[in-house]
């Protein structure tokens, strides 16, 4: 495969995953993080980082901005509800499948 139909293929499935998650509003980070070990956070600090790679930096802020499609203040303001005890306990329990990013889990 070309490397850049490949990476033209990358590109559209993050965009596809990216306003996924923008329309699941009703889908919350910890939900996320409990089943997949990954949330929207964990993916603005990974386009954040790609950016840092490209030599393109960009703030944590502005990345989570690309991803929720509106600042976080205004994403948890909408849509954050209180996680529940049961909630909590299994991100404890989960923490060490979540996902690492740039050295840090």
């Amino acid at each position: 495969m070309d490397d850049n139909i490949r990476i033209q293929a990358e590109a559209a499935a993050f965009r596809g995953l990216v306003a996924h998650l923008q329309q699941r509003t009703d889908v919350q980070n910890i939900d996320l993080m409990n089943l997949s070990g990954f949330c929207r956070n964990c993916l603005s600090k990974w386009y954040m980082a790609a950016m840092k790679d490209l030599d393109n930096e960009i703030s944590y802020d502005a990345a989570r901005e690309i991803i929720y499609g509106m600042t976080f203040d205004e994403w948890k303001e909408k849509h954050q509800v209180k996680a529940s005890d049961e909630q909590m306990e299994m991100f404890e329990r989960s923490k060490p499948k979540h996902a690492v990013i740039s050295g840090h889990k």
